[in-house]
């Protein structure tokens, strides 16, 4: 089980250069809006996934001025003494070059890093699984899926390489049936996987999204997740890229496939988007990621990282109660939370546990206290 016992920040975001040590047990982080919470909790993350929770470039994770960054951070793998001291690190610059070691280790691929520090995050990003569009969702749903499957995340790659060359073969308008259908076949071997996975990890988390949400709300609503793709019906995705080649040609781009699958969330049978309030978003939202932690902790048979970012922002104090009543009643690894309000976050973590650390930041700068 992966513990982050010290990590070394240098030009991300607004921090300049930080090296903090934490608790294994609860981190809380206190500080105004702007001043280096959430980068602090982005630069955790990125050791994860080696990419930012927030933004899909690099080029937005650089301190202004600066044209690379770098961060480190000293694992213990395993709970408790006598385990082995692990170091993992994310180098980058402007030219694109990234480049991430285990211990003095570069590996040749990056994606081989994913899923050997499982970790989830939840914030006020968030509201775009429920405001935004499918690619939110498919994006949430890779980041778990990814961490927990290679073979997932192997197929998820393939399958987007070979979509992005039949699309600029589309949009070139070159009509070289031939060439289509090679892309058409290999899609549908990755396809398989990808859907495969997508309709199990569905299946597994509906129930416990209504448990949590029933435990975090009081049970007075229901909510549920359904999965929508254009392989429902069981045809295999080359029937369904055949038969949609003409409108392919027409708008010069894949129009069926797993790219364009979603997943519905739903209030009392309703879509959560129109019928559920901001505090019953928000509750959803937690409830989901909430889930996912419970699935990530029984496949890998511990408890990931937990990053709780502003979790508490449009909550009543009721569901805060119950939200923290789930955190100390189950088996939580490490987590990280923050909040502006030092005072609150104290009093809630104070009651939970007496193995914790609190940090202030300021302008990037980290203090413990």
């Amino acid at each position: 089980m992966p513990f982050l016992k010290k990590i070394t920040v240098q030009d991300f975001r607004n921090i300049a250069f930080q090296e903090l040590s934490f608790s294994e047990n609860v981190n809380c982080i206190s500080g105004n809006n702007g001043e280096g919470k959430t980068n602090l909790m982005d630069a955790i993350w990125y050791l994860s996934m080696t990419k930012s929770a927030f933004s899909p470039s690099d080029r937005f994770s650089f301190r202004h001025g600066t044209s690379a960054f770098a961060v480190s951070g000293l694992y213990a793998m395993e709970h408790g003494g006598g385990a082995p001291l692990v170091r993992f690190s994310v180098q980058a610059d402007a030219s694109g070059d990234k480049k991430v070691r285990r211990d003095d280790k570069v590996y040749k691929k990056i994606s081989e890093h994913i899923g050997v520090l499982p970790i989830v995050m939840v914030s006020p990003s968030d509201g775009a699984l429920v405001s935004e569009s499918g690619d939110e969702r498919r994006r949430f749903v890779n980041s778990v899926l990814s961490q927990m499957d290679p073979e997932y995340l192997s197929a998820v790659q393939q399958y987007n390489r070979l979509l992005f060359q039949r699309n600029r073969l589309l949009k070139d308008g070159v009509r070289d049936e031939g060439l289509l259908s090679v892309f058409d076949e290999r899609m549908e071997e990755y396809s398989r996987t990808v859907h495969r996975s997508r309709a199990a990890f569905v299946e597994d988390l509906v129930p416990v999204v209504a448990d949590y949400y029933a435990a975090l709300s009081g049970g007075r609503e229901e909510v549920s997740v359904a999965y929508r793709s254009d392989l429902a019906s069981g045809i295999p995705l080359i029937d369904v890229l055949k038969a949609s080649r003409e409108k392919d040609f027409a708008l010069r781009y894949t129009t069926e496939g797993i790219q364009r699958d979603d997943f519905v969330f739903r209030m009392n049978g309703f879509p959560i988007r129109r019928c559920g309030s901001q505090g019953q978003q928000k509750s959803f939202l937690v409830s989901l990621k909430f889930a996912q932690y419970e699935i990530m902790k029984r496949r890998y048979g511990f408890p990931p990282m937990l990053l709780l970012d502003d979790v508490f922002d449009k909550l009543d104090m009721g569901r805060i109660s119950n939200l923290l009543e789930m955190v100390a009643g189950s088996d939580f690894g490490q987590i990280f939370i923050t909040d502006c309000n030092k005072v609150r976050m104290a009093g809630i973590v104070d009651s939970l546990t007496s193995d914790r650390a609190y940090f202030e930041v300021a302008g990037g700068e980290f203090r413990r206290i």
